[in-house]
């Protein structure tokens, strides 16, 4: 199952608490995205200085190995490898930039998918939370309510049925 890291952004001067919507879920594992199209999904998340380290190293690589005069074969492989590392490590890289942003780490979550792990953070996080205490002062309504003394009317003599029964133990 894969884990996720949930991340809370900096507060800001009139805000108390994080607004939950504005949590971010970091997978750990593998980005197939990052792999495929590594600085078009460096540039998709904002990690401006995840994306200029990528093409200082890309740049330097692809220099080493044309002054080396390196065949067009091992510089695809060592370009796919450069993916691969990309690819492996986007979550750190992810996590790295939100930690130098001043997002705080809050918890780390299992979950079967996305959902079910914000289902199961917030499950954790909301019974964390202080309950507000509501508290109002006690209403003076005043003497409880009359009550009214008219007595019922009763069907038989000895007034012990009440309603359109016969009485107990009589003929019909």
């Amino acid at each position: 199952m894969p884990v996720y890291t949930v991340h809370a952004p900096p507060p800001v001067d009139d805000e108390r608490s994080a607004k939950p919507d504005r949590f971010v879920f970091v997978r750990d594992g593998f980005y197939v995205w990052a792999f495929v199209f590594g600085p078009l999904w460096l540039l998709t998340r904002r990690l401006w200085l995840a994306l200029l380290g990528y093409l200082v190293v890309v740049v330097a690589m692809t220099v080493a190995l044309a002054t080396l005069r390196v065949g067009a074969g091992p510089r695809f492989a060592v370009m796919l490898l450069m993916a691969l590392l990309l690819g492996l490590e986007a979550a750190s890289l992810w996590r790295w930039t939100l930690r130098r942003r001043g997002w705080r780490q809050l918890d780390v979550v299992i979950g079967d998918d996305m959902p079910s792990a914000e289902r199961r953070f917030f499950d954790r996080w909301t019974s964390r939370q202080p309950t507000a205490v509501s508290f109002s002062l006690p209403l003076d309504r005043g003497a409880p309510p009359p009550t009214r003394s008219v007595p019922m009317p009763s069907s038989s003599i000895y007034g012990d049925i009440v309603g359109s029964f016969p009485r107990p133990g009589s003929s019909r």
